[in-house]
């Protein structure tokens, strides 16, 4: 690439490898994990691990070990690859591909990354109003909206969070690297406040958690007994991400890596974020259904995780403003992954009309409360979609040549569409897919063996389908 082609990607290097002039510091990456991680799904996620049914002990331990393992595979899956190529995820799927099949992969990516970024709209939205006592109604119906003045607040504040998205990386990287920091010490604040209100302030009432039986038993009694065990949550933990380290999307974040000690980063959102702050906010919803019954309940009986409400009956003014930042910090990188992905389908437009785009899409969606109240079957399903064409990335980078194979195989023989791919990432989904929706598994679980049969599939018919190309015989000795 010439330097003008370079000066045309605006810095963000969309379709070129990024040069070292242009590579970050471990600390961007930490601040930045620590943002997405430590953020608006926790306000969410935290409180729906009591209303399934989970153990105070198993939430300790199992959310322990499966982020853990998360760490573990963003750190050596995701950043080798990432720094050896320098590639966003969907430039990489592109060559590999071809770029008919990209586009529909990267359509389907980039909705259902606005589908994530909508709920932490709604999260955001549902603590601005409380001040002004606009209510977070949740319909009955999937695709229900709130009332208007709900509405209005959702438009209103996914305007901002795609304007901050639209400035690309660095401006994303910045606005969590200042926010990060407070935000992890509100959560902190938000689980020792919850504990003093429940009087659980001493060694003996924390390992009786009473308190947390008390309240799961209430929310039961309201909305419908579930469970909710251990290995469960360690598989949900590892694998709620599963789209950004199983399936490659964070190639897009870690092709900026000056060094392989950036792939730690990911560590303080897990544990800062996907531990403490998970468990901060399940005490939230705790504290409140001791304190306050009526008000975790809904018009229609229900218990009703409001974030915004949540948060305020603690911490008043200050939780209402983390809510409010922990939503951004968590929409604003998604919104940059699916404005990269929007712009795989129409290459020729820029990075930030389609980044603008996604926040549109995301804002839509953030209209529409009850998406927010099904994170926990969510991300294990996108996991399920999106992470299977992860293992072809991992196929082609370190398996195609010792087969004697041509990796990047679109783009060295100029096809549209490799059927190789095509057929490796449907199939296996499709399956899971069944498994989810038809025979009730829980969505976390098809993730690693939709994963493991996509990059099989991919090797096998890669053997079938690659056509000899010139050199290709010196492929197995290279």
């Amino acid at each position: 690439m010439t330097d003008d082609n370079a000066s045309n990607s605006g810095g963000e290097f969309e379709r070129e490898p990024v040069p070292n002039s242009a590579l970050l510091g471990s600390g961007k990456f930490w601040g930045m994990y620590a943002g997405e991680h430590a953020a608006g799904t926790e306000f969410m996620i935290g409180p729906l691990f009591l209303a399934a049914g989970a153990s105070l002990s198993d939430l300790l331990l199992g959310l322990l070990l499966g982020n853990f393992l998360a760490v573990l595979t963003w750190r050596f899956l995701v950043v080798p690859i990432a720094m050896a190529k320098r590639m966003t995820l969907y430039y990489q799927l592109e060559r590999i591909a071809g770029g008919s099949l990209v586009k529909f992969y990267n359509l389907i990516n980039g909705l259902l990354f606005c589908f994530l970024a909508g709920a932490m709209v709604t999260v955001s939205a549902s603590a601005v109003g409380v001040p002004f006592d606009i209510t977070f109604d949740v319909p009955s119906n999937m695709f229900g909206l709130s009332n208007p003045s709900f509405t209005a607040l959702v438009a209103i504040v996914g305007i901002v969070i795609a304007a901050v998205a639209a400035g690309g990386y660095e401006r994303v990287a910045r606005f969590a690297n200042i926010a990060a920091p407070w935000m992890i010490g509100v959560f902190a604040a938000c689980g020792i406040v919850s504990l003093t209100q429940m009087d659980a302030t001493n060694m003996a009432a924390l390992s009786e958690g009473k308190y947390w039986t008390d309240a799961v038993a209430f929310v039961q009694e309201k909305n419908g007994s579930e469970t909710f065990g251990f290995w469960q949550i360690v598989v949900f933990a590892w694998l709620c991400n599963g789209a950004m380290h199983f399936g490659m999307a964070d190639l897009s974040i870690f092709r900026f890596a000056r060094s392989k000690a950036s792939g730690w980063a990911p560590a303080i959102g897990m544990f800062l974020g996907h531990y403490m702050a998970w468990i901060a906010a399940a005490l939230l919803l705790a504290a409140l259904i001791k304190l306050q019954p009526d008000l975790a309940t809904g018009a229609d009986g229900k218990v009703v995780a409001n974030p915004g409400m949540l948060a305020y009956q603690s911490l008043g003014w200050a939780g209402i403003i983390c809510v409010v930042i922990a939503g951004w910090t968590t929409a604003n990188p998604t919104i940059y992954r699916a404005g990269l992905a929007f712009q795989g389908v129409l290459p020729k437009t820029s990075r930030t009309a389609m980044t603008l785009t996604a926040g549109a899409v995301a804002t839509i969606a953030g209209a529409f409360p009850n998406l927010s109240a099904q994170l926990l079957g969510f991300v294990g399903t996108y996991g399920t979609i999106l992470g299977p064409m992860g293992a072809v990335i991992f196929v082609d980078f370190y398996l195609l040549k010792r087969f004697g194979l041509r990796d990047e195989y679109a783009t060295h023989s100029g096809i549209k569409v490799n059927s190789a791919v095509m057929i490796a990432w449907l199939l296996p989904v499709i399956v899971g897919l069944y498994l989810i929706f038809w025979q009730g598994i829980f969505a976390a679980y098809a993730v690693i063996p939709c994963w493991v049969a996509c990059g099989i599939l991919y090797l096998i018919l890669s053997k079938f389908t690659q056509r000899t190309l010139p050199n290709q015989e010196a492929l197995s000795h290279e």
